[in-house]
């Protein structure tokens, strides 16, 4: 009997697990910090809930309607032609993705025991100590397969006893995290100046290349095209709403990124450093923050737990992927399947852990191994899948049987929503992801 998530508030948590991670935290703050903050947030909360929200239900339909891994998913719904390779592109996705994401997963972990010791750098240090974390390969290493066996072990118990069980747990106590550390932002001396940054919108200052990046990050935010959704959507029940579960992970989503800016923006203002620092924002900033604020380490200790759990909730669902696909196309045990799955990740992490360091002259098409997981995933195929479904679901699985998916076989009101929905799913969204791929690719 196929396992399936056990309740509504279940399914929840765990798509916004997936939905949550790294790119709230890492991504999204340095993205504000380089494209005009408040505007920056206005702009993505549009693209968010405009066209997003119906791209991503699209997936929770294919995955609910077929209730079958990614692969074979398509070949249910359409049993005539080669839909399946949208799900084989969705699967390839998730690996490239989690194996450059479990060595970043790898460096919260590292700092997270050395804020737990309070051995953090002091300030003035934390870039060499941040170069050294990337490139020693012992301890890349090490925090990197700590990380991915970690995922591997949650997935172990299935889905109601392992990501259904640790979501509940994990996710309020990250909100709850990010809380606390948020209002001591606010709260330090000059924090006005970041807050006037995030909520006081300046549109002088939004380009062609703003909307490009509020995209990008709305699809990376949101585990658009990596069969993710598609997957889970496979475990949930007919009964649950597919419209107010897709809405409540796009607006948790949301909000915790908002919290992520109040939490860095603000400290990063009272200090007097640039917004638009990059992504070292996080690993080599902050420390020098927390090294001089009252209270720094234990702050310190809850932001990056903040940045563990954020991280292992979206590895959770990334690897679950290529779970599903070994148990029900090779009829594998779940055991099996989790071992299998992270022996190849294993291997694809190792490549990335080390090209940092012993690795970092290898390259593959110009890149290093961690950046070229990191670009065949966000700008090709993630983007591809998220086309191809839409196409999919507008134009061969069709209007009858998506709107007859969102409203629970007719039994839901709102049919005038469910159309325009459509509209967007057929018309809008592949155009716009086309335009986002080839300007990407340019």
């Amino acid at each position: 009997m196929r396992d399936n998530f056990k309740s509504s508030f279940g399914v929840l948590v765990a798509m916004a697990g997936s939905a949550i991670g790294l790119g709230n935290l890492w991504r999204f703050p340095y993205l504000m910090g380089t494209n005009g903050g408040a505007a920056f947030i206005i702009i993505y909360l549009v693209l968010v809930f405009l066209l997003c929200l119906p791209i991503m239900m699209s997936e929770f339909v294919v995955g609910r309607r077929s209730q079958v891994n990614a692969v074979k998913a398509f070949k249910v719904l359409s049993p005539k032609g080669h839909w399946g390779l949208v799900g084989v592109l969705g699967v390839l996705a998730s690996v490239a993705l989690i194996s450059f994401y479990c060595v970043v997963g790898g460096w919260t972990i590292d700092y997270l025991v050395h804020a737990v010791s309070f051995t953090l750098p002091e300030q003035g240090s934390s870039e060499d100590f941040f170069a050294a974390a990337v490139s020693t390969p012992w301890r890349t290493i090490l925090y990197t397969y700590i990380f991915l066996a970690l995922t591997a072990l949650v997935l172990l118990a299935g889905i109601k006893d392992g990501i259904e069980r640790y979501t509940k747990v994990m996710m309020p106590l990250l909100f709850l995290t990010i809380i606390i550390i948020a209002i001591r932002s606010v709260t330090l001396p000059g924090a006005g100046a970041g807050l006037e940054f995030l909520f006081k919108p300046d549109f002088s200052k939004v380009t062609g290349n703003t909307f490009l990046n509020a995209l990008g990050q709305a699809f990376f935010s949101l585990s658009i095209g990596c069969a993710t959704i598609l997957t889970y959507g496979s475990y949930v029940k007919k009964q649950e709403k597919i419209v107010k579960l897709s809405s409540l992970t796009a607006i948790s989503d949301t909000f915790f990124a908002i919290l992520a800016g109040l939490a860095i923006m603000p400290a990063v203002f009272a200090f007097g450093i640039s917004p638009s620092e990059g992504p070292g924002l996080l690993f080599v900033v902050l420390p020098d923050i927390f090294d001089q604020i009252a209270a720094g380490g234990v702050i310190a200790i809850l932001f990056f737990f903040v940045l563990f759990i954020a991280a292992i909730t979206s590895s959770i669902s990334l690897l679950e992927v290529s779970v599903t696909y070994l148990i029900e196309a090779c009829r594998m045990k779940r055991r099996m399947a989790v071992l299998l799955s992270s022996a190849v990740c294993l291997v694809l992490c190792t490549l990335c852990a080390l090209s940092g360091g012993v690795l970092s002259d290898v390259h593959v098409l110009g890149k290093t191994f961690f950046d070229f997981f990191d670009m065949i995933s966000a700008n090709l195929l993630m983007p591809l899948c998220g086309l191809f479904i839409v196409i999919f679901v507008g134009w061969k699985l069709g209007r009858k049987d998506f709107v007859d998916e969102l409203s629970n076989g007719g039994t839901l009101p709102n049919k005038r929503l469910y159309n325009a929905i459509f509209f967007m799913v057929k018309y809008v969204a592949p155009i716009v992801i086309a335009v986002i791929m080839i300007f990407g690719w340019l």
